[in-house]
């Protein structure tokens, strides 16, 4: 059960059923840790103007979940993992590049590189070293990217954290967290 309230279709005011609309058009449906988000709908409408633009990017579908994908294992917030597995499959991401990605890697060399610095970013709260940095570089990563990939990262931040914080129920095949080694 949801730590904090999970607006529904029936509880929720105009400005919330508008969003709600507008999400299921887009989605075919209101993932619950939009629910959520809805109790304010001033930061839905941030969160989802932010994904709309970050997704708009030079990084593709595939990298953007592989660092969903990667950040969510970091934090642990299961619920994320569960939504990225779905979304990445679905995107064209196979279940062993799907465990790569959540161990922090990738079976695609560069991309591997993307997933790295990610995590590094997450671990280290942005103290990247220079040495990450010509490693992103050098895989063929311009500036652009490595912005969108910080971006990525701190977006997947935010759901993890309200994930976690509510510990929403999971409204996608629930996967496992990997057990710490």
């Amino acid at each position: 059960m949801s730590r904090i309230n999970v607006v529904t279709q029936e509880t929720a005011n105009e400005d919330q059923q508008v969003l709600f609309k507008a999400i299921t058009t887009q989605l075919g449906m209101v993932p619950n840790f939009l629910k959520v988000f809805a109790n304010s709908p001033t930061a839905l409408k941030s969160f989802l103007g932010l994904h709309a633009i970050a997704n708009e990017g030079s990084l593709d579908t595939l990298t953007k979940e592989r660092i969903a994908l990667t950040i969510a294992e970091q934090n642990a917030c299961q619920y994320c993992v569960s939504a990225h597995s779905a979304i990445g499959k679905a995107a064209g991401l196979n279940s062993a590049e799907i465990i790569a990605n959540r161990q922090g890697s990738s079976q695609d060399a560069k991309a591997a590189v993307a997933v790295k610095f990610a995590r590094a970013l997450a671990e280290h709260k942005g103290e990247v070293t220079s040495a990450e940095l010509l490693e992103i570089r050098n895989a063929g990563y311009s500036e652009s990217d490595i912005v969108e990939i910080i971006t990525h990262v701190g977006m997947n931040i935010l759901t993890n954290i309200l994930g976690k914080a509510s510990r929403v129920e999971i409204d996608f095949p629930k996967v496992d967290l990997q057990k710490a080694s």
